[in-house]
Protein backbone atom coordinates (compact mmCIF):
# COMPACT_ATOMS: atom_id res chain seq x y z
CA UNK A 1 0.00 0.00 0.00
CA UNK A 2 1.30 3.55 -0.53
CA UNK A 3 0.46 7.20 0.03
CA UNK A 4 1.22 10.78 -1.02
CA UNK A 5 4.84 11.20 -1.28
CA UNK A 6 5.78 7.78 -0.90
CA UNK A 7 5.07 6.60 -4.76
CA UNK A 8 5.93 8.43 -8.13
CA UNK A 9 2.75 6.95 -9.58
CA UNK A 10 0.55 8.87 -10.71
CA UNK A 11 -3.35 8.58 -11.40
CA UNK A 12 -5.21 9.66 -14.17
CA UNK A 13 -8.07 11.71 -12.86
CA UNK A 14 -10.99 12.90 -14.43
CA UNK A 15 -13.85 15.18 -12.67
CA UNK A 16 -17.64 15.83 -13.98
CA UNK A 17 -20.04 18.06 -11.69
CA UNK A 18 -23.53 18.25 -13.33
CA UNK A 19 -24.81 22.25 -12.31
CA UNK A 20 -28.41 20.80 -13.00
CA UNK A 21 -28.24 19.06 -9.68
CA UNK A 22 -30.31 19.85 -7.05
CA UNK A 23 -26.49 20.65 -4.90
CA UNK A 24 -24.27 21.23 -8.17
CA UNK A 25 -22.51 24.13 -8.24
CA UNK A 26 -18.49 25.54 -9.18
CA UNK A 27 -17.30 25.54 -5.81
CA UNK A 28 -17.52 21.99 -5.96
CA UNK A 29 -15.11 22.64 -9.28
CA UNK A 30 -12.48 24.68 -6.81
CA UNK A 31 -12.06 22.38 -4.44
CA UNK A 32 -11.13 19.66 -7.00
CA UNK A 33 -8.72 22.31 -8.42
CA UNK A 34 -6.89 22.68 -5.23
CA UNK A 35 -6.93 19.38 -4.08
CA UNK A 36 -6.84 17.11 -7.66
CA UNK A 37 -4.94 19.91 -9.89
CA UNK A 38 -4.23 18.80 -13.49
CA UNK A 39 -7.54 16.50 -13.35
CA UNK A 40 -9.86 16.84 -15.87
CA UNK A 41 -12.66 18.98 -14.84
CA UNK A 42 -16.27 19.76 -16.24
CA UNK A 43 -19.11 21.60 -15.72
CA UNK A 44 -22.38 20.29 -17.33
CA UNK A 45 -25.58 21.62 -17.70
CA UNK A 46 -27.20 18.40 -20.30
CA UNK A 47 -26.87 15.71 -21.42
CA UNK A 48 -25.15 16.85 -24.38
CA UNK A 49 -22.36 18.20 -22.41
CA UNK A 50 -21.51 15.34 -21.07
CA UNK A 51 -21.45 13.50 -24.57
CA UNK A 52 -19.85 15.79 -26.33
CA UNK A 53 -16.82 16.09 -22.88
CA UNK A 54 -16.80 11.86 -22.84
CA UNK A 55 -15.86 12.15 -26.73
CA UNK A 56 -13.83 14.59 -26.56
CA UNK A 57 -11.87 14.16 -23.60
CA UNK A 58 -12.51 10.34 -22.07
CA UNK A 59 -12.77 8.23 -25.49
CA UNK A 60 -8.93 9.29 -26.75
CA UNK A 61 -8.14 8.95 -22.98
CA UNK A 62 -9.72 6.77 -20.39
CA UNK A 63 -9.43 7.90 -16.80
CA UNK A 64 -8.52 5.49 -14.13
CA UNK A 65 -10.99 7.11 -12.00
CA UNK A 66 -13.81 9.39 -12.42
CA UNK A 67 -15.75 11.26 -10.04
CA UNK A 68 -18.90 12.34 -10.91
CA UNK A 69 -21.01 15.10 -9.04
CA UNK A 70 -24.65 14.60 -9.49
CA UNK A 71 -27.69 12.01 -8.62
CA UNK A 72 -28.80 8.78 -9.52
CA UNK A 73 -29.65 10.60 -13.47
CA UNK A 74 -26.63 11.89 -13.62
CA UNK A 75 -25.24 8.45 -13.11
CA UNK A 76 -27.07 6.52 -15.09
CA UNK A 77 -26.48 8.83 -17.72
CA UNK A 78 -22.85 8.90 -17.62
CA UNK A 79 -22.65 5.33 -17.65
CA UNK A 80 -24.88 4.35 -20.30
CA UNK A 81 -23.14 7.13 -22.38
CA UNK A 82 -19.65 5.96 -21.75
CA UNK A 83 -21.09 2.53 -22.85
CA UNK A 84 -22.61 4.19 -26.08
CA UNK A 85 -19.38 5.35 -26.72
CA UNK A 86 -16.80 2.38 -26.44
CA UNK A 87 -15.25 3.47 -22.86
CA UNK A 88 -14.82 0.64 -20.83
CA UNK A 89 -16.56 2.08 -17.38
CA UNK A 90 -13.44 3.37 -15.06
CA UNK A 91 -13.60 3.02 -11.31
CA UNK A 92 -16.81 6.02 -10.57
CA UNK A 93 -16.28 8.18 -7.07
CA UNK A 94 -20.12 9.19 -6.45
CA UNK A 95 -20.48 12.77 -5.09
CA UNK A 96 -23.75 12.98 -3.83
CA UNK A 97 -25.26 16.42 -5.07
CA UNK A 98 -28.77 15.30 -6.51
CA UNK A 99 -31.94 14.85 -4.57
CA UNK A 100 -32.05 10.60 -3.90
CA UNK A 101 -28.77 9.76 -3.50
CA UNK A 102 -29.25 5.93 -3.78
CA UNK A 103 -25.44 5.34 -4.92
CA UNK A 104 -24.11 7.74 -2.68
CA UNK A 105 -25.83 6.44 0.27
CA UNK A 106 -25.43 2.83 -0.26
CA UNK A 107 -21.51 3.46 -0.79
CA UNK A 108 -21.56 6.04 2.81
CA UNK A 109 -20.30 9.18 0.47
CA UNK A 110 -20.44 12.14 2.86
CA UNK A 111 -20.64 15.76 1.91
CA UNK A 112 -18.63 16.50 -1.54
CA UNK A 113 -15.91 18.93 0.29
CA UNK A 114 -15.17 15.83 2.74
CA UNK A 115 -15.59 13.20 0.19
CA UNK A 116 -12.47 14.94 -1.68
CA UNK A 117 -10.69 16.01 1.32
CA UNK A 118 -10.72 12.53 2.14
CA UNK A 119 -9.59 10.85 -1.06
CA UNK A 120 -6.75 13.61 -1.83
CA UNK A 121 -5.80 11.60 1.95
CA UNK A 122 -5.16 8.37 -0.35
CA UNK A 123 -2.58 10.46 -2.51
CA UNK A 124 -1.70 8.69 -5.51
CA UNK A 125 -3.18 5.35 -4.36
CA UNK A 126 -6.75 3.51 -5.79
CA UNK A 127 -9.42 4.53 -2.81
CA UNK A 128 -11.23 1.12 -2.24
CA UNK A 129 -13.53 0.00 -4.31
CA UNK A 130 -17.10 -1.80 -4.44
CA UNK A 131 -18.82 -3.49 -7.35
CA UNK A 132 -21.96 -3.08 -8.49
CA UNK A 133 -23.86 -5.16 -11.00
CA UNK A 134 -26.31 -3.24 -13.38
CA UNK A 135 -29.79 -3.86 -14.71
CA UNK A 136 -30.22 -3.80 -18.03
CA UNK A 137 -33.57 -2.77 -20.31
CA UNK A 138 -33.74 -2.11 -23.61
CA UNK A 139 -30.17 -1.92 -24.07
CA UNK A 140 -29.79 0.84 -20.88
CA UNK A 141 -28.28 -0.22 -17.42
CA UNK A 142 -28.81 1.29 -14.32
CA UNK A 143 -28.97 0.39 -10.25
CA UNK A 144 -32.67 0.13 -10.41
CA UNK A 145 -35.77 0.18 -12.76
CA UNK A 146 -39.31 -0.28 -12.12
CA UNK A 147 -43.10 0.93 -12.83
CA UNK A 148 -45.73 1.87 -11.36
CA UNK A 149 -46.16 4.39 -8.33
CA UNK A 150 -42.89 4.81 -8.12
CA UNK A 151 -42.27 6.15 -11.48
CA UNK A 152 -45.57 8.13 -10.92
CA UNK A 153 -44.06 10.02 -7.56
CA UNK A 154 -40.85 10.65 -9.38
CA UNK A 155 -42.95 12.48 -11.72
CA UNK A 156 -45.13 14.12 -9.51
CA UNK A 157 -42.29 15.10 -7.86
CA UNK A 158 -40.80 16.73 -10.79
CA UNK A 159 -43.43 18.57 -11.85
CA UNK A 160 -44.69 19.82 -8.62
CA UNK A 161 -40.97 20.87 -8.23
CA UNK A 162 -40.96 22.98 -11.68
CA UNK A 163 -44.03 24.60 -10.69
CA UNK A 164 -42.87 26.35 -7.87
CA UNK A 165 -40.27 29.65 -9.08
CA UNK A 166 -36.99 29.60 -8.63
CA UNK A 167 -35.33 30.38 -5.05
CA UNK A 168 -35.43 29.53 -1.68
CA UNK A 169 -39.34 27.99 -1.86
CA UNK A 170 -38.24 25.41 -4.61
CA UNK A 171 -35.17 24.43 -2.69
CA UNK A 172 -37.46 23.92 0.30
CA UNK A 173 -39.14 21.67 -1.93
CA UNK A 174 -36.72 19.86 -3.88
CA UNK A 175 -35.72 17.31 -0.90
CA UNK A 176 -37.84 14.58 0.82
CA UNK A 177 -40.33 17.08 1.65
CA UNK A 178 -41.39 17.75 -1.93
CA UNK A 179 -41.09 13.68 -2.40
CA UNK A 180 -43.54 12.98 0.14
CA UNK A 181 -45.44 16.38 -0.18
CA UNK A 182 -46.21 15.37 -4.24
CA UNK A 183 -47.25 11.53 -3.14
CA UNK A 184 -49.47 12.70 -0.64
CA UNK A 185 -51.05 15.01 -2.75
CA UNK A 186 -50.74 14.06 -6.47
CA UNK A 187 -50.21 10.38 -6.40
CA UNK A 188 -52.55 8.61 -3.90
CA UNK A 189 -55.48 10.60 -4.77
CA UNK A 190 -54.96 9.56 -7.87
CA UNK A 191 -54.79 5.94 -6.84
CA UNK A 192 -57.58 6.26 -4.94
CA UNK A 193 -60.36 7.30 -7.31
CA UNK A 194 -58.34 5.82 -10.40
CA UNK A 195 -59.11 2.34 -11.91
CA UNK A 196 -56.51 0.68 -9.32
CA UNK A 197 -53.71 -1.41 -9.97
CA UNK A 198 -52.90 -2.70 -13.29
CA UNK A 199 -52.47 -6.28 -13.57
CA UNK A 200 -48.94 -8.42 -14.13
CA UNK A 201 -47.58 -12.23 -15.61
CA UNK A 202 -43.90 -12.16 -14.48
CA UNK A 203 -42.30 -14.82 -16.34
CA UNK A 204 -38.62 -16.22 -15.25
CA UNK A 205 -36.32 -16.28 -18.48
CA UNK A 206 -33.22 -17.47 -16.82
CA UNK A 207 -31.65 -19.80 -14.56
CA UNK A 208 -34.13 -21.45 -11.68
CA UNK A 209 -35.27 -18.23 -9.25
CA UNK A 210 -34.68 -18.06 -5.99
CA UNK A 211 -37.56 -16.48 -3.35
CA UNK A 212 -37.57 -15.40 0.23
CA UNK A 213 -38.83 -17.20 3.26
CA UNK A 214 -40.67 -15.31 6.48
CA UNK A 215 -37.25 -16.11 8.09
CA UNK A 216 -35.72 -13.61 5.71
CA UNK A 217 -33.66 -16.90 3.96
CA UNK A 218 -32.57 -17.11 0.50
CA UNK A 219 -34.39 -20.64 -1.08
CA UNK A 220 -35.30 -21.93 -4.03
CA UNK A 221 -38.68 -21.25 -5.96
CA UNK A 222 -40.96 -24.09 -6.39
CA UNK A 223 -41.66 -24.64 -9.90
CA UNK A 224 -39.75 -21.24 -11.22
CA UNK A 225 -37.84 -23.16 -13.74
CA UNK A 226 -36.80 -21.01 -16.97
CA UNK A 227 -40.24 -20.19 -18.53
CA UNK A 228 -42.42 -20.21 -15.33
CA UNK A 229 -44.76 -18.27 -14.53
CA UNK A 230 -44.21 -16.31 -11.69
CA UNK A 231 -46.75 -14.32 -10.87
CA UNK A 232 -49.68 -12.93 -11.99
CA UNK A 233 -52.02 -10.61 -10.07
CA UNK A 234 -52.10 -6.83 -9.47
CA UNK A 235 -48.87 -4.62 -9.06
CA UNK A 236 -48.70 -1.13 -7.95
CA UNK A 237 -44.51 -1.50 -7.84
CA UNK A 238 -43.13 -3.71 -10.07
CA UNK A 239 -39.39 -3.50 -10.01
CA UNK A 240 -35.82 -4.65 -10.40
CA UNK A 241 -32.68 -3.47 -8.96
CA UNK A 242 -29.10 -4.58 -7.68
CA UNK A 243 -28.53 -2.11 -4.89
CA UNK A 244 -31.27 -1.67 -1.55
CA UNK A 245 -31.92 1.73 -2.09
CA UNK A 246 -33.71 4.07 -4.32
CA UNK A 247 -32.94 7.15 -2.89
CA UNK A 248 -33.70 9.15 0.55
CA UNK A 249 -32.79 6.27 2.43
CA UNK A 250 -35.86 4.30 0.84
CA UNK A 251 -34.79 0.19 1.25
CA UNK A 252 -37.00 -0.77 -1.42
CA UNK A 253 -35.02 -3.87 -2.38
CA UNK A 254 -33.60 -4.94 0.84
CA UNK A 255 -32.37 -8.29 -0.89
CA UNK A 256 -30.20 -6.68 -3.30
CA UNK A 257 -26.62 -8.23 -3.60
CA UNK A 258 -27.86 -11.28 -1.57
CA UNK A 259 -26.80 -13.19 -3.94
CA UNK A 260 -24.10 -12.49 -6.82
CA UNK A 261 -25.23 -12.35 -9.60
CA UNK A 262 -29.09 -12.24 -9.34
CA UNK A 263 -31.22 -9.43 -10.00
CA UNK A 264 -33.48 -8.54 -6.95
CA UNK A 265 -36.75 -8.84 -8.23
CA UNK A 266 -40.13 -7.47 -6.17
CA UNK A 267 -43.96 -7.02 -6.92
CA UNK A 268 -46.17 -5.52 -4.54
CA UNK A 269 -49.74 -6.01 -4.96
CA UNK A 270 -51.53 -4.03 -2.36
CA UNK A 271 -53.35 -1.24 -2.79
CA UNK A 272 -52.20 2.77 -2.30
CA UNK A 273 -53.86 2.57 0.93
CA UNK A 274 -52.12 -0.09 2.56
CA UNK A 275 -49.40 1.24 0.90
CA UNK A 276 -49.66 4.53 2.89
CA UNK A 277 -50.44 2.87 6.05
CA UNK A 278 -47.57 0.26 5.78
CA UNK A 279 -45.19 3.33 4.65
CA UNK A 280 -42.47 3.19 7.28
CA UNK A 281 -42.38 -1.08 7.42
CA UNK A 282 -41.79 0.17 3.62
CA UNK A 283 -39.43 2.31 3.83
CA UNK A 284 -37.39 0.54 6.12
CA UNK A 285 -37.51 -2.73 4.34
CA UNK A 286 -39.42 -4.76 6.44
CA UNK A 287 -39.96 -8.66 5.77
CA UNK A 288 -41.99 -10.03 5.45
CA UNK A 289 -44.92 -7.66 4.36
CA UNK A 290 -48.24 -9.13 2.97
CA UNK A 291 -48.62 -8.56 -0.73
CA UNK A 292 -44.67 -8.55 -1.33
CA UNK A 293 -43.51 -11.14 -3.70
CA UNK A 294 -39.59 -11.31 -4.01
CA UNK A 295 -37.83 -13.08 -6.43
CA UNK A 296 -34.09 -13.22 -7.09
CA UNK A 297 -33.43 -13.60 -10.86
CA UNK A 298 -30.82 -13.41 -14.20
CA UNK A 299 -33.24 -12.44 -16.53
CA UNK A 300 -37.54 -12.10 -16.55
CA UNK A 301 -39.99 -10.33 -18.58
CA UNK A 302 -43.22 -8.54 -17.38
CA UNK A 303 -46.76 -8.42 -19.51
CA UNK A 304 -48.94 -5.80 -17.89
CA UNK A 305 -52.99 -5.19 -19.10
CA UNK A 306 -52.25 -1.64 -19.49
CA UNK A 307 -49.72 0.85 -20.26
CA UNK A 308 -47.44 1.66 -17.23
CA UNK A 309 -45.27 4.25 -16.20
CA UNK A 310 -41.71 3.04 -16.48
CA UNK A 311 -38.31 4.35 -14.44
CA UNK A 312 -34.99 3.65 -14.46
CA UNK A 313 -32.33 5.35 -12.29
CA UNK A 314 -34.88 7.89 -11.44
CA UNK A 315 -34.83 8.78 -14.59
CA UNK A 316 -38.44 8.37 -16.31
CA UNK A 317 -38.67 6.66 -19.14
CA UNK A 318 -42.17 6.97 -20.74
CA UNK A 319 -45.14 4.15 -20.67
CA UNK A 320 -44.54 0.21 -21.17
CA UNK A 321 -47.08 -2.55 -21.40
CA UNK A 322 -44.13 -5.47 -21.78
CA UNK A 323 -40.55 -5.28 -19.96
CA UNK A 324 -37.23 -7.01 -20.08
CA UNK A 325 -35.02 -7.23 -16.86
CA UNK A 326 -31.75 -8.87 -16.89
CA UNK A 327 -28.59 -8.44 -15.89
CA UNK A 328 -25.67 -6.40 -17.83
CA UNK A 329 -22.48 -8.04 -18.55
CA UNK A 330 -20.51 -5.68 -16.83
CA UNK A 331 -20.42 -4.25 -13.91
CA UNK A 332 -19.27 -0.80 -12.46
CA UNK A 333 -16.84 -0.34 -9.04
CA UNK A 334 -18.05 2.79 -7.03
CA UNK A 335 -15.49 4.21 -4.30
CA UNK A 336 -16.39 2.20 -1.39
CA UNK A 337 -16.86 5.99 0.99
CA UNK A 338 -16.82 3.58 4.52
CA UNK A 339 -13.48 1.99 3.27
CA UNK A 340 -12.15 5.48 2.62
CA UNK A 341 -13.23 6.63 5.56
CA UNK A 342 -11.49 3.74 7.78
CA UNK A 343 -8.57 3.86 5.62
CA UNK A 344 -8.04 7.52 6.32
CA UNK A 345 -8.58 7.39 10.02
CA UNK A 346 -6.10 4.45 10.60
CA UNK A 347 -3.14 6.29 9.37
CA UNK A 348 -4.46 9.64 11.07
CA UNK A 349 -3.83 11.76 7.74
CA UNK A 350 -6.10 14.98 8.02
CA UNK A 351 -5.71 17.19 4.55
CA UNK A 352 -2.60 16.65 2.82
CA UNK A 353 -0.80 18.67 -0.46
CA UNK A 354 -2.58 17.99 -4.10
CA UNK A 355 -2.64 14.59 -5.24
CA UNK A 356 0.26 13.84 -8.14
CA UNK A 357 -2.21 13.64 -11.24
CA UNK A 358 -0.72 11.93 -14.83
CA UNK A 359 0.76 13.87 -17.44
CA UNK A 360 -1.89 12.51 -20.03
CA UNK A 361 -4.95 13.66 -17.89
CA UNK A 362 -3.90 17.21 -18.74
CA UNK A 363 -6.15 20.22 -16.76
CA UNK A 364 -9.30 20.82 -18.39
CA UNK A 365 -11.26 22.91 -17.09
CA UNK A 366 -14.58 23.09 -19.14
CA UNK A 367 -17.71 25.08 -18.61
CA UNK A 368 -20.51 24.77 -21.24
CA UNK A 369 -22.11 28.01 -21.68
CA UNK A 370 -25.23 28.66 -19.78
CA UNK A 371 -28.80 28.02 -21.83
Amino acid sequence: MTWLGESDNAMNIAVMINLRARRGSERIGGLVERMFPGARLVFTRSLEDARRWISEQLCPDPPELLLAGGGDGTLTGLLNELREQGVALPAIGVLPLGTGNAWARVTGAPRPAVALRQLAACGGMMPPLRPFTLVRVEGRVAPFAGTGWDAEMLQDFKNQLASWPPGPLREAHAGLRGYLGAMFTRTVPRHVFGPGNPRVKVYNLGAPALTVDERGAIVPLPHGEAGALLYEGPAGVAGAATTPEWGFGFKAFPFAQAVPHRLSVRVYAASVLEATRNMFKLWRGAHPLPHMHDYLVERLRMDFDREVPFQMGGDIMGMRRSLEFDLAEESVRLVDWRQVRQLVAGRGKEVLPPVPVSASARRERVVPPSP
